[in-house]
This record gives C-alpha cells, sequence and structure tokens, in this order.
C-alpha cells in the first residue's frame, strides 16, 4: 500500500498541478453550447486559456468576469452580472458554466445569491441554465474542478427520479473522468455502441475537442452533450463512472434518479479491459463481438513481445491521481518498477498505487527524489521535458497539458486496442533509448590501452615501422 507525502515547501517550483478553476472549465467544454465563465481576474482566464489552445491546437471557448483590484474589494456582483448579459446577448449560449478563483473566494463572494439577485432584475434569463461550482485555485487540483463541475451539473440539470419507473435498458450514461481524452471517449462510444448501448457522455469532450472542422463558425463550445440530453439521463439502464473522481457524480446521479452505476477506476490494463467487457455483456443481453476478442489476442501477444523490453524497468512517473493509478498499474502488471511517483492532490486511489510512496508536490520534488535518479523513464505532462532531459532519461507525455507534441486530443490508453499502442509506443521508448545511448557503437568503440589489438590488425606505430 502507497502512503501518500504532503509537501513541505511553500511554493512549486516546476508545477505539475494545474488549478481547479481550469478543471471546471474543462468539463464544462464538453456541454453542447456553453460557455465556461471564471468569475476572476483577466490574467487567471488568460492562462487556463493558453494552456487548452496549446493543448489541443484548437479555438476554445472561455470567458471571464474581469475583476479588477476595486472590483474584488468591493465585491464581483456587478461584473458577473455585466459578463452574464454580454455572453447572453452576443453569444447566444445554451448554458453558462461558473468556476470561482482564488481572488472571488478569498474575498468571499456568494455566487449563488447573485446568480438569483440577476435572474430576478433579468426575466430573460429565466431558462438560461447557469451552473455555478465553487473552485478555489489556492486549494485542489485540476481533478477536484473537473469533479466538482460534473457533480453539479447532475445535481442541477438532470430531472428527478421517473414517475413511472420506467427505464430504456439499453440507454446508459457514461461518466468519464478527466484523465480520458476525447480519443478514449470515441473509442467506448464505439465499444458501447458495439454491444447494442446507446451512451451519453457527461462530459463529451468527444463532440467538442476532439479537432474537427464545423460547418459554421460559433463562439461556444461545437459539440458535446445537449442540455436536454443531460436532463433526461435518468431514464437510463446503468451509469458507468470512470475514474475515481466520478464516484462523487455516480452516487448523485443515483440517489437523483434511480440509476443503479458501476464504478471502473482503470480501464488501462487487460484485466480492467476483461471487467468492463463482461459487464457490458451482462447489461446488454449480448457475448463479446469477435472484433474484441481479437483485439484482446492482439493485447496479450504485445504484452508478451513487449515485457522483454518493460519488465524490470524503474519508472517515475507524475500526473494526476486517476491517471497516474491507471498508467502505473498497468506498467506494473507488465513488470516495471513505480520507483518515484508524485501527484497533485488527495484521492483515495493513492493508497492502491503499486509503489512505496506518492509525493503530493511538483516536478522538482519529482526530480530530486534521489530514486528517480536512477530510473530509466519519466511519464508526465510537458512540462516534465527539462527535467527528462536533465536526468537523460527517456520521456513518455500523457496528461494534461501537452504543447510540444501533436495529436493530444487523439491519444489513446483505454480498452484493448489503447492498452495495445500504449505499450508499444512506450516500449519503443526504452529501445530507442538504449540503441543510441547503451548499445555499443564503431564511433563510440576505443580499445584501451592495456587492450591487445585483434590479430591481423597493427597500430599506426607498427604500420610506420614497417
Amino acid at each position: 500500500m502507497a502512503i501518500a507525502t504532503l509537501p513541505t515547501k511553500a511554493c512549486a517550483v516546476n508545477p505539475l498541478k494545474m488549478s481547479q478553476p481550469i478543471g471546471g472549465a474543462f468539463a464544462f467544454m464538453g456541454l453542447s453550447g456553453a460557455m465556461p465563465l471564471l468569475h476572476g481576474s483577466q490574467g487567471c482566464t488568460s492562462f487556463g486559456l493558453t494552456l487548452f489552445v496549446r493543448h489541443f491546437k484548437e479555438a476554445v471557448p472561455l470567458q471571464t468576469t474581469a475583476m479588477s483590484e476595486v472590483a474584488t474589494v468591493l465585491g464581483g456582483y456587478e461584473n458577473l452580472e455585466q459578463a452574464i448579459l454580454n455572453i447572453y446577448n452576443r453569444t447566444k449560449p445554451k448554458i453558462i458554466g461558473i468556476c470561482s478563483t482564488g481572488v472571488t473566494e478569498t474575498n468571499g463572494d456568494d455566487v449563488d445569491a447573485y446568480l438569483k439577485l440577476i435572474r430576478d432584475k433579468h426575466p430573460q434569463l429565466a431558462k438560461l441554465p447557469l451552473v455555478y461550482v465553487s473552485t478555489p485555485d489556492f486549494k485542489g487540483a485540476f481533478q477536484d474542478g473537473w469533479e466538482k463541475a460534473v457533480a453539479s451539473v447532475v445535481e442541477l440539470l438532470v430531472d428527478g427520479a421517473n414517475i413511472n419507473g420506467l427505464r430504456d435498458p439499453l440507454r446508459v450514461n457514461v461518466l468519464p473522468g478527466c484523465h480520458l481524452t476525447p480519443g478514449d471517449l470515441d473509442e467506448l462510444r464505439a465499444i458501447l455502441e458495439d454491444f447494442g448501448l446507446r451512451p451519453s457522455f457527461l462530459p463529451d469532450l468527444a463532440g467538442s475537442l476532439d479537432g474537427h472542422i464545423p460547418d459554421d463558425f460559433t463562439s461556444t463550445t461545437i459539440g458535446g452533450i445537449s442540455v436536454n440530453e443531460i436532463a433526461s439521463m435518468g431514464r437510463a439502464g446503468w451509469t458507468i463512472a470512470i475514474g475515481g473522481q466520478m464516484l462523487r457524480a455516480a452516487e448523485l446521479m443515483q440517489s437523483r434518479t434511480g440509476v443503479p452505476f458501476r464504478l471502473f477506476e482503470r480501464l488501462c490494463g487487460l484485466g480492467p479491459s476483461d471487467e468492463f467487457m463482461t459487464f457490458l455483456s451482462e447489461i446488454s443481453g449480448r457475448p463479446v463481438p469477435s472484433k474484441y476478442r481479437r483485439q484482446r489476442g492482439q493485447l496479450t501477444d504485445a504484452m508478451l513481445d513487449a515485457h522483454f523490453h518493460i519488465g524490470g524497468r524503474k519508472l517515475a512517473i507524475a500526473a494526476e491521481p486517476d491517471l497516474l493509478f491507471d498508467l502505473s498499474g498497468m506498467l506494473h502488471e507488465m513488470g516495471a518498477q513505480v520507483s518515484a511517483a508524485v501527484t497533485t492532490t488527495q484521492s483515495a486511489v493513492i493508497e492502491r498505487i503499486k509503489t512505496e510512496e506518492v509525493l503530493i508536490g511538483d516536478l522538482e520534488d519529482l526530480e530530486e527524489l534521489a530514486r528517480t535518479r536512477h530510473c530509466d523513464l519519466l511519464i508526465t505532462h510537458s512540462h516534465g521535458r527539462q527535467a527528462a532531459a536533465r536526468l537523460k532519461i527517456p520521456f513518455y507525455r500523457a496528461g494534461f497539458p501537452m504543447f510540444d507534441r501533436l495529436g493530444a486530443g487523439h491519444q489513446l490508453s483505454v480498452g484493448y486496442r489503447g492498452t495495445r499502442d500504449l505499450i508499444f509506443d512506450i516500449a519503443n521508448l526504452v529501445i530507442a533509448d538504449r540503441e543510441e545511448n547503451h548499445q555499443p557503437t564503431p564511433d563510440r568503440w576505443r580499445p584501451s590501452a592495456a587492450q591487445p589489438l585483434m590479430s591481423g590488425h597493427r597500430s599506426a606505430a607498427e604500420r610506420s615501422t614497417a
């Protein structure tokens, strides 16, 4: 069982975690026609927007209440009111998701009361969903903001229990964690549909941030789950929650609607994928399609091929708790040893990570751990590239943000196919590093002074005297 260790220093030097408001805004980007709104200064929003644009290489909708020093002291009611009215009049959103920041949380703005006053004053906003999430960025992390936003959407927008108790057994709610990419969601959608199920993803980033070019420009999100579909999620037969962070939202869904749920803390690896397929077969009443039996065979063959290169390797991993648990679990099953692990926030899954200690800290902490210096691979987001260069070990990019490579939104790690591709990518990194830095080559081979030259070859001095 891993022990979670808290940091002792007062600041982050090389940041690992992204803030709660960014995580909350990210969740709202998976809703159709949405406009995420950060209640704070312009700088807070600009920083988050830069991260999203660099990661996805797409236009990302994100607005701000533009709190100044004076407005922060006097209260942010007027700024919030003006921001909501401007968004409503100019972009015609289907929903506005509001996330607080450290500035407004420190001042103690009562945003729930502000929203009630704004609705009373402006009747045209009566039917516009306004979802507020308290996400102070001086505590928690990206995963916490996502978790709170999804839970708030379920609590405010999902209709209560069906009076007639009628449900569609083939309809399935899916609550994905923030560690899943749009590519992962597309893979899950295909799997569920192959079992004859009709999934509703909340949030659905695959609809809004999968890199497609829309027919017409819109200043809100260009896809995702609609408000009406969210409201009807209580008619599903099951809810599937993916990642420990989604437990609260799944419990809220069950308490509001009576829809039972199943939590899958991992979907990367042979065992977790087997459990997922078995569950889908049970709830759909269908056997596992032959294509996935074949993919399972491909995964087992990939594990056999790659374990010669991954097995016994020492790894350093830094990521959000659910992503850390997912990746480290799969690599541990491949025979690798997680020697150093750093995460961003507390989580129930930390104690089950296959390592001795998990430090809640930053990338400087990871780099300074003595055991990291003996690792064979570093896994984290793009901010870890300098540490990997200094440590002179291969670097695999995972998580958010990933701004120095293309295709971050399509990276795949779930199911048989995603696990297979991930194993190949990591094994190939190890192979390339060994070939480049550890295998002898003619250019690097130099005989020592005491080593006799091979028979048939003479030194330059011998040749000259001859």
